[in-house]
């Protein structure tokens, strides 16, 4: 007769008081996450212990590989595949659209991106709602058709049906609602789970830092990033990882289908914020080089520029969207929703912008109904801030701050006055600015130092 399972308020118990739990006690965790058999209750207060307690590198890998075969592992045949499967994965931000147009620049220059990604959690956005403002795009497909899509298109970005890491997908839940999504163990159990389970060959990270990041520090972000690459290439999985700056909006919008309309604008051409381009390409490189298709940076970003220019990227990402449900001719009309009230917000005086609270920011595009406040909440798509101006412009008295999308004229007074708090105008220009990406900050072949 098998042992009993150990009780859940005993590993809750251990955990809380500081304890290291092994590989066994993780594996009933994680089965209890994935067969019902522990209450959210006590789901939530182990989230709550491992968020104050932390967790060591060999709990956090048990975790992760738990949680990866707490279901389908997908394998792929390779020798129909036309190149190295590759992935980008960012632990989330505000206007952080990247993935947009990196996996079809990737697919474009000769990779297979099976992206699996996410929805928003906390105040930041999710890709997964970003591109189902998309009518007809459908995030969850069987791997038949997956497999067909990565064929024509080189790239699909989709979400993890319930055969796929089903453990994360419901921790991912109660902690976006128990305020302990911050964890560092919990998120790298939750983004390398999924990646593992995708079957990829190579995976690079965006460790975003700063005011609208998870990490708040550079100190924090060098944690986590080499903790994500330490346990990637302990779980088999070769990675690197990249620290980007997220003290601004990236981009210009934020809120889903703004954030479309941002990204498609990008592949054709119309406009490439600068920021936005560094950060994309600086990622691209990465990945070109890990899976053996650059052997220079230069090179690399070289290979990413041609497929935008040349329209070959653009044109992956229109053909992704149709496989998927989405419309047919997504380049010349998207058919994204539009919020019924527009309202620009602002200054309350002139000067240079200082700084920018981004978690407000990005809190204002959920109270507008753009993210969740509870678990399957409907998501108003339309809604958020367009035109958010940059750190350091030079505005006058009364010039617009962003461009408020909302349903209604009250939520729009609303986001209006919070969006004025949460952006500081100084009377000179701050003398340095964080770069978008940290030199040196890349984690690579077995954790670099950073």
């Amino acid at each position: 007769m098998p042992p009993a399972a150990p009780l859940p308020q005993e590993l809750i118990r251990c955990k809380r008081e500081g304890g290291a739990l092994d590989s066994a006690q993780i594996q009933a965790f994680v089965q209890g996450l994935t067969d019902g058999s522990w209450a959210d209750s006590q789901v939530a207060a182990m989230a709550m212990a491992v968020l104050l307690r932390g967790m060591d590198t060999a709990e956090t890998v048990a975790l992760t590989r738990a949680m990866t075969h707490s279901g389908q592992v997908l394998q792929w045949p390779l020798a129909d595949l036309p190149g190295p499967l590759l992935d980008k994965h960012s632990t989330g931000g505000v206007g952080d659209k990247v993935s947009l147009m990196l996996a079809p620049m990737l697919a474009a220059c000769g990779a297979v991106v099976p992206m699996i990604s996410g929805r928003g959690l906390g105040h930041t956005g999710g890709t997964l709602d970003k591109l189902e403002a998309l009518p007809g795009y459908t995030v969850e497909q069987p791997q038949a058709h997956l497999l067909q899509v990565l064929k024509s298109a080189g790239c699909a970005i989709v979400g993890a049906d319930a055969s796929l890491a089903p453990a994360d997908k419901r921790l991912y839940a109660i902690r976006d609602l128990t305020a302990t999504v911050e964890s560092v163990p919990l998120i790298t159990a939750s983004i390398l789970s999924k990646k593992l389970a995708a079957g990829l060959q190579g995976l690079v990270l965006d460790v975003k830092v700063g005011s609208g990041a998870f990490c708040a520090t550079l100190a924090q972000a060098q944690t986590l990033a080499a903790g994500l690459v330490e346990v990637a290439q302990g779980a088999g999985l070769p990675a690197r990882a990249l620290i980007t700056d997220m003290n601004q909006v990236l981009g210009h919008h934020a809120g889903n289908a703004l954030e479309v309309r941002e990204a498609i604008d990008f592949l054709t051409g119309v406009e490439q914020e600068p920021r936005l381009l560094h950060i994309t390409l600086a990622l691209g490189a990465e990945l070109l080089q890990l899976g053996g298709m650059a052997i220079t940076q230069d090179a690399a970003r070289q290979s990413l520029l041609q497929a935008l220019a040349s329209g070959a990227a653009a044109e992956r990402f229109a053909r992704m969207v149709s496989l998927l449900g989405g419309p047919p001719d997504v380049l010349r009309d998207a058919s994204l929703p539009v919020a019924q009230v527009q309202r620009p917000v602002p200054a309350l005086r002139a000067g240079f912008v200082g700084t920018m609270n981004l978690r407000s920011v990005g809190q204002i595009v959920v109270a507008l109904g753009g993210g969740r406040r509870s678990p399957g909440q409907q998501l108003d798509l339309s809604v958020g801030l367009s035109q958010v101006v940059p750190l350091g412009a030079r505005i006058q008295a009364g010039q617009s701050l962003a461009v408020v999308h909302a349903a209604s004229t009250d939520a729009a007074d609303a986001a209006i006055l919070t969006l004025q708090q949460a952006i500081t105008i100084d009377d000179a220009p701050a003398a340095v600015t964080a770069p978008s990406v940290w030199s040196g900050a890349g984690v690579a072949r077995g954790c670099t130092a950073l």
